[in-house]
């Protein structure tokens, strides 16, 4: 397994750095007590989910536990795991800032003095911080930016980053209200009005053949996916984890079922989710 440990200053970032773990793969809890990691470990070996990568947020709210740490990391190497810090730290102000805008106690001032319990957490994680091997100051960083940064670290070897679904529907059937992108493709050649092919659906040879085989749809095809390549990257960039690209036409049984069909396999590399809405219905 590879461990990624989390740490870092209250107020840097931390919880944000886990969800975008857990976004590229990781399997992450929060404020698990150090001496719980071997036991955790052991439950995750026996998961039927075969897990691998798990990032364990660790910070000053484990008190006097905090020391156990090390001897845990020394076990767990033990057992060819490997184990790596991960260390998110910002400046003082930055940090003052944020906690007066959340309105929230620093954990090591319950009296509300901010600037003596930044300094405290800071010589407590100290040790911590040496031994990070990735070092991340948040102090000019947006969320975005962050996501970026961990994702480029943590993430590039997963290769599937964005969590894409193709959508099919029918326009007289309504629009599907969760769809990121939608394109109305009406204006392909349309199998409804050749008898011999009105009764097969989109996943049917005879149907693609006849929506996909003409100079038309090709153009459309090329261009859509030149499209949507760009775009999925951008959208990642910005911070989203899940999209959905919706094609509709008038039935939702022949053209946008033919289309997304197509659309898996260019994009076969993402793993996406395929859902015909209304490939059933008359």
């Amino acid at each position: 397994m590879f461990i990624l440990i989390v740490s870092g200053l209250s107020g840097s970032g931390k919880s944000t750095a886990l969800n975008v773990l857990e976004d590229i793969g990781f399997f992450c809890i929060d404020n698990l007590p150090p001496q719980l990691i071997t036991t955790f470990l052991k439950l995750c070996e026996k998961s039927y989910k075969n897990i691998q990568k798990i990032a364990l947020g660790i910070d000053i709210r484990e008190g006097e536990f905090l020391n156990k740490i090390y001897e845990e990391v020394k076990s767990v190497k033990k057992e060819s795991n490997t184990v790596e810090f991960l260390f998110l730290e910002a400046s003082s102000e930055i940090l003052i800032k944020r906690y007066k805008e959340t309105r929230r106690k620093h954990p090591l001032a319950p009296s509300g003095n901010i600037t003596k319990g930044i300094q405290k957490e800071i010589q407590s994680l100290k040790k911590i911080k040496a031994q990070s091997k990735d070092i991340i100051d948040t102090s000019k960083l947006n969320i975005h930016q962050l996501k970026q940064i961990i994702t480029d670290l943590y993430g590039k070897e997963s290769g599937n980053y964005l969590i894409v679904t193709f959508t099919s529907f029918g326009y007289k059937h309504g629009i599907p209200y969760d769809a990121d992108i939608m394109l109305d493709i009406r204006f392909l050649p349309n199998p409804q009005f050749v008898p011999m092919l009105k009764n097969y659906n989109g996943k049917n040879d005879k149907i693609k053949k006849f929506v996909l085989n003409n100079d038309e749809s090709i153009i459309f095809l090329n261009k859509l996916v030149d499209f949507l390549e760009y775009l999925f990257d951008k959208y990642f960039k910005e911070g989203k984890s899940y999209l959905n690209v919706a094609i509709g036409c008038t039935g939702g049984r022949h053209r946008s079922v033919a289309i997304v069909e197509e659309l898996q396999k260019r994009f076969k590399h993402l793993k996406p989710t395929v859902i015909h809405r209304d490939i059933d219905k008359n």
